[in-house]
């Protein structure tokens, strides 16, 4: 995750698949795409009449749509809709990944990752702990993590792209992070998993 512990880093987010076999996410997100992403775009027209999912987005906890959660273990399947009588499109195997929720829908939620592919779990399958992933759209890197909010204080590590990192605090412009018992700070803009602008602290 650290310059001197890059084996550890995450890339790729390996998934398994609904069929049992095994396979990056990238790989099987465009084939899931193609053959459940009518599914999920058409969802709404599936739920009972009345259920209002498209017209009230609040449906549910009543909490700020979007935002960002954490997946709470290492499997955590993802349905083509709000119910247990959907397929399975596919089941990730990464505890503490960064995912946004966009709907809600009783107890079942809308969710999309890094690359912008979605489906619906179920809640308790997700956690209010802030994650984000470093830099998931740039190869480039290893991206420096500092000691304090300032890009002139003492670099204390280097990040890979797409290493999952505990996210402290964020002032908006720059973020508390900790990775394998290190902290530090690195700009908001480098990662996935908090808004620009965004402030808070866990």
């Amino acid at each position: 995750m650290f310059a001197g512990d890059l084996s550890a880093n995450p890339a790729g987010l390996p998934i398994r698949a609904a069929n049992g076999g095994s396979c990056m996410i990238r790989r099987c997100r465009r084939s899931w795409r193609w053959s459940a992403g009518l599914a999920v775009a058409l969802s709404g027209a599936l739920l009972p009449p009345g259920s209002g999912l498209a017209q009230d987005k609040s449906r549910g906890t009543g909490l700020p749509l979007p935002r960002f959660v954490s997946l709470k273990s290492d499997n955590v399947n993802v349905r083509r809709g709000p119910g247990q009588e959907y397929d399975v499109a596919y089941t990730y195997v990464r505890a503490d990944l960064p995912v946004e929720i966009t709907q809600e829908f009783d107890n079942w939620r809308k969710i999309r990752d890094s690359e912008g592919a979605e489906g619906w779990v179920f809640h308790s399958l997700l956690a209010g702990k802030r994650t984000a992933l470093v830099a998931p759209w740039d190869k480039g890197g290893p991206f420096p993590a500092y000691r304090s909010a300032d890009p002139k204080a003492a670099v204390i590590a280097y990040l890979e792209p797409k290493v999952i990192a505990d996210v402290e605090a964020c002032t908006g412009a720059w973020c508390e992070i900790s990775v394998k018992g290190y902290d530090g700070w690195i700009e908001q803009d480098k990662l996935w998993g908090v808004y620009p602008d965004e402030a808070f602290k866990e």
